[in-house]
């Protein structure tokens, strides 16, 4: 797909088809998803009214991937707390939250990335590798406890003792997964 300066003009039609006024071709959500993890920048329009719709075809964007593939990104716990704070006062919190973790996170990666790639050189498998596993687990961990933090801080007296258990459940259970592709990693690593 070409790539236009600024941002491109996505139109959604009632038919549900999606229209790039830019390269003037019709796209897929999977050519919308391919825009974005090679950065370009989009709206959705709707064609008919001219609403900014960008936001729910993203959301379907990741339900698709999530259902598709199998690998997700959303572990269940996550959601049922983020479907908690819908309607909640907490609701204008967690956007900026999760934007702010989603950057960092981002950040990490990428120096990890440089790192090993110093490290090892570059490879095939330092090309494709994946933080390791207890730099995730440490990440994890401390995004978590921010968060409860600041949830607790605005809503003190809502600490509901049945979620927070199955919430540390799936961490745990999230960790361990982890720490098996770590193991898987520490192998591949240990044969070269």
């Amino acid at each position: 797909m070409a790539k236009n300066e600024g941002q491109v003009a996505i139109k959604k039609y009632a038919n549900r088809r999606l229209y790039n006024t830019g390269t003037s071709t019709y796209v897929t959500l999977e050519d919308l998803a391919e825009m974005v993890k090679k950065g370009e920048d989009f709206t959705v329009q709707d064609a008919k009214s001219g609403d900014d719709i960008t936001h729910s075809v993203l959301t379907q964007i990741i339900f698709e991937q999530e259902s598709k593939t199998g690998n997700t990104l959303l572990p269940i716990s996550f959601l049922r707390q983020l479907i908690t704070y819908y309607g909640d006062q907490m609701q204008m919190v967690v956007p900026s939250f999760l934007e702010h973790s989603m950057r960092a996170f981002t950040e990490q990666q990428t120096q990890m990335r440089e790192q090993v790639t110093r490290a090892f050189g570059e490879t095939p498998l330092t090309k494709n590798l994946q933080l390791p596993m207890q730099m995730v687990e440490d990440q994890v961990r401390r995004n978590t406890e921010m968060f409860q933090q600041a949830m607790q801080m605005f809503s003190p007296f809502k600490a509901p003792a049945t979620a927070a258990k199955e919430s540390r459940k799936a961490e745990a259970k999230d960790i361990d997964e982890l720490k098996e592709q770590l193991r898987a990693l520490q192998s591949k690593l240990d044969s070269l």
